[in-house]
């Protein structure tokens, strides 16, 4: 890389043809903000309750056919049970009424045999309510949006093999076609299960799309435009596209509308095929070289600056180092006790992190404010976070960001549940703190991740990283559904992770200020807080004299 941005700095660093190249990746991570938490509306739970045919019923039993039970202190219909509709006709049919010639309580009840009445004074359908999610099904509900998350850790998995195979640009445009082409297969899918097939392949498309995005322009970018556009350039494009999403649900109230507005934006960045160049690093490493520049000198001319004779020579690009080239594999992280510790609670703060991040923005709907409003709240506060991590990366050590970032997610966890529901702007500042804590907090172990790893292993740890927490976004959905035994445990449980993720940082070593490691030999030599405790003046003194040497 080195190599490469050397050969193109006559370029510049904010030339025309990088703000272009910026901007226009930047907007193909909307989409991505879109549909990663259209759930929120797209499987929402609606108010409901048992149809009632309304054949040999006088209206006083179809007012009461429906029993009353105790939801959170409050007395509301049921929204699973009925009474038997047999005796009901029978006591509809003798005269009876409700209340003063029968005792309800002494009533036989069943389940809604003929379907439910759904309230469309919020949705005027949802998912739940096209496929009646809900009663003895509603374990489907959480399970849709889990199903999406699980097409995103494939995803992840598979879409930097195939970048790596075929290049960043097809595969970028490829995987929007993929989001457009099972977006709208889900508008027209007739049942629950080939609805979450075509889900599973646009969250596949979903992140393979944002990660093809981020890895060209790092690629094509150099410099201080490099830095921008990894730090906050595409996670603020995610933000907007975030923001955009209760704008659109707003007006668009049944869920195959929301479909709809969701994937034929996806057709406006076709024609950015035929702007958006390959990226001329991966180019080279296939040994491409005329490809790769062509694109420099069509980058230059948009600069209007003059290109040298050759661009590309080999004396740059096949420089040998003077020292053999260390190859490592996933088992190194885990080979020796330092590597294996450090990996250990990165990925469990990675996990900690993903899930709280992600079971706050799916919870947005069921907060006691309007969902349109609170979903936008909840993106609006991603961009000062993105905005404060930058800053926070250059400035601040690592683990105690970290440490700083993990006690306020968890304060906000706790707190949210001493709130009583007469104060809803409180619980909001602190549910929204909680967000800005867990988007923030996501940023920084970007950083953190690929400073601790050596060059050659830092690829490995940081994929295996973002899969764990992939796990946890797969999870988020269900632990949500805790608060059916009680109101509070999904936030309990997820202030107690937070609590011990903390005591985890405390056994990571510091990289603020540090020289990236090149070796594992390196890495292991940098000690952690803990460690040092432990160990005490003997590790101490091999740290300073490993300082000294680098």
């Amino acid at each position: 890389m080195q190599h490469y941005d050397s050969s193109v700095a006559f370029l510049g660093t904010w030339g025309r043809f990088q703000l272009l190249v910026f901007l226009l990746l930047c907007s193909t991570a909307l989409p991505n903000g879109i549909g990663t938490f259209s759930f929120v509306f797209l499987t929402d739970t609606p108010q409901h309750r048992c149809r009632i045919p309304e054949a040999n019923l006088s209206q006083e039993w179809q007012q009461a056919a429906v029993p009353l039970e105790v939801v959170d202190g409050d007395l509301q219909p049921s929204r699973c049970r009925r009474y038997r509709l047999d005796v009901l006709r029978n006591l509809s049919a003798g005269g009876l009424l409700p209340g003063r010639d029968v005792n309800l309580s002494s009533l036989e009840q069943e389940d809604c045999a003929d379907g439910w009445v759904y309230d469309t004074d919020v949705y005027q359908s949802t998912v739940v309510s096209e496929y009646d999610l809900v009663c003895s099904q509603h374990w489907k509900q959480p399970l849709t949006s889990t199903i999406f998350f699980l097409g995103v850790l494939v995803g992840s998995f598979i879409s930097g093999v195939i970048s790596d195979r075929f290049g960043r640009k097809p595969v970028l445009f490829a995987t929007i076609i993929i989001q457009l082409v099972f977006t709208l297969l889900q508008i027209v899918a007739p049942s629950w299960e080939l609805f979450c097939l075509f889900l599973c392949c646009n969250g596949l498309g979903n992140i393979s799309n944002y990660l093809s995005c981020f890895v060209l322009g790092t690629e094509i970018l150099t410099g201080n435009a490099r830095v921008v556009y990894s730090s906050m350039g595409v996670s603020l494009g995610f933000a907007i596209g975030y923001m955009m999403l209760p704008l659109f649900a707003y007006f668009l109230r049944s869920w195959k509308t929301l479909l709809l507005a969701m994937g034929l934006p996806c057709l406006i960045y076709i024609p950015l095929w035929w702007i958006l160049p390959e990226s001329p690093m991966w180019l080279l490493s296939q040994g491409r070289v005329a490809e790769a520049e062509a694109i420099v000198r069509k980058a230059a001319q948009m600069n209007r600056v003059a290109a040298p004779e050759k661009i590309f020579g080999d004396s740059k690009l096949k420089a040998k180092e003077e020292r053999p080239v260390e190859r490592y594999t996933i088992v190194d992280l885990v080979r020796k006790r330092s590597t294996a510790m450090t990996t250990i609670f990165l990925c469990w703060l990675w996990f900690t992190m993903t899930i709280c991040y992600y079971a706050l923005s799916l919870n947005t709907s069921q907060l006691h404010v309007d969902p349109y409003i609170s979903c936008f709240l909840f993106a609006v506060v991603e961009v000062p976070a993105y905005l404060s991590c930058g800053l926070a990366i250059r400035y601040l050590p690592r683990r105690l960001t970290v440490m700083v970032i993990f006690l306020t997610l968890g304060l906000a966890l706790f707190c949210s549940q001493l709130v009583p529901q007469s104060i809803v702007a409180l619980a909001l500042v602190l549910e929204m703190l909680g967000k800005f804590g867990a988007s923030f907090g996501l940023s920084v172990l970007y950083a953190f991740t690929a400073e601790l790893y050596p060059t050659a292993l830092r690829n490995t740890a940081s994929g295996t990283c973002v899969m764990v927490a992939r796990v946890g976004s797969c999870i988020a959905p269900f632990l949500l559904e805790l608060k059916i035994y009680f109101k509070y445990l999904p936030y309990i449980t997820l202030g107690s992770l937070v609590m011990l993720s903390v005591l985890g940082t405390v056994f990571l070593p510091e990289s603020f200020k540090q020289p990236l490691p090149e070796t594992l030999q390196q890495m292991q030599k940098r000690p952690s807080m803990a460690c040092l405790s432990i160990c005490g003046r003997k590790t101490s003194k091999s740290v300073t004299v490993f300082k000294t040497r680098l």
